[in-house]
């Protein structure tokens, strides 16, 4: 009689079943992805969206601003804002590839869950990283096994799947770093105020920013805007939306294949040459023999680019 697998070898066995090979995979449940490799990477910059993400074999290292979140099998990664960040795969190889399940997370969930003396009676911190890195709880697993194993009872899903994702938004609540889902989700918190900043960022990086606009649409000052801005995403408001437009700009000449001045000029920058300074100092190299590396790189790791964390 063979061995029952663990929790921890079941969720890898399962997501190496369904992400069979190098690369991203959506999924039936909305929200849920794989990712496997098969080999170490350089640093690729990736826009990460609010969402757990959990290792169940080898390693990675997130970076934002200057600060570097390291996180292993049976760790997950938290993030409760959207944010511009490094993404390097530490440890992985042929016979142990790196396997990470990733839900994304509605904020408006979490809100919902706050109404439940449980969750709401928790301390509320201080305005701080919208990223973070815990230990995975039994409870917390064994939710998310739950959830990845409807994927073989596609019948369920509509009905278990939005019943499970309630539950890994309560676990992550009530974890140790809930604290940050919290403060996002509260309308009276600095982290919200500057939720509504980021996401008028986000949908508007390609227009001047004026700081002034944006203090007085998150209804703060401009100097707890900047404070709690810097506090929560690692760089000011001008530093957030210059690194989304090289980003997008990297993305638009990898993925659509256009020219540098073409992909400056549509992510918001008038000069030319002020877009290749600026991707320049950012990415290390010349916008397009960036390019060049960046797709050999990829190539070589059999896998396509992407914003997923």
């Amino acid at each position: 009689m063979s061995t029952p697998l663990t929790p921890q070898d079941e969720i890898a066995a399962l997501i190496s079943r369904h992400a069979p090979r190098t690369g991203d995979y959506t999924t039936a449940i909305g929200n849920l992805s794989f990712h496997r490799q098969s080999s170490v990477t350089e640093s690729l910059f990736h826009a990460a969206r609010p969402s757990v993400a959990i290792i169940a074999q080898g390693a990675k290292d997130v970076t934002l601003g200057t600060e570097t979140f390291h996180y292993s099998r049976m760790q997950y990664l938290l993030t409760s804002v959207d944010l511009p960040v490094q993404v390097r795969v530490v440890e992985a190889s042929v016979d142990k590839p790196h396997l990470c399940v990733v839900l994304g997370i509605d904020i408006a969930d979490v809100a919902a869950l706050l109404d439940s003396d449980s969750v709401a009676q928790q301390k509320i911190l201080p305005a701080t990283r919208g990223i973070s890195v815990s230990d995975v709880s039994a409870e917390l697993l064994d939710a998310m096994l739950r959830l990845v194993r409807l994927l073989d009872k596609p019948g369920e899903i509509a009905t278990l799947a939005p019943l499970i994702r309630r539950e890994l938004t309560y676990r992550l609540l009530n974890g140790p770093v809930g604290a940050r889902l919290r403060h996002m989700a509260l309308a009276s918190s600095q982290s919200h105020q500057v939720g509504q900043a980021i996401d008028w960022i986000k949908h508007n990086y390609c227009e001047p920013l004026r700081i002034e606009h944006l203090a007085g649409m998150a209804n703060m000052s401009m100097s707890s805007l900047h404070h709690h801005f810097k506090a929560i995403t690692a760089m000011t408001p001008m530093q957030y939306q210059k690194l989304l437009r090289l980003q997008e700009a990297r993305r638009l000449m990898l993925v659509e294949q256009i020219d540098a001045g073409t992909a400056g000029y549509r992510v918001g920058y008038a000069s030319e040459s002020q877009f290749s300074r600026e991707y320049s100092r950012q990415f290390g190299r010349a916008p397009m023999r960036d390019v060049g590396q960046v797709r050999a790189q990829l190539a070589g790791a059999g896998t396509a680019y992407s914003v997923l964390p």
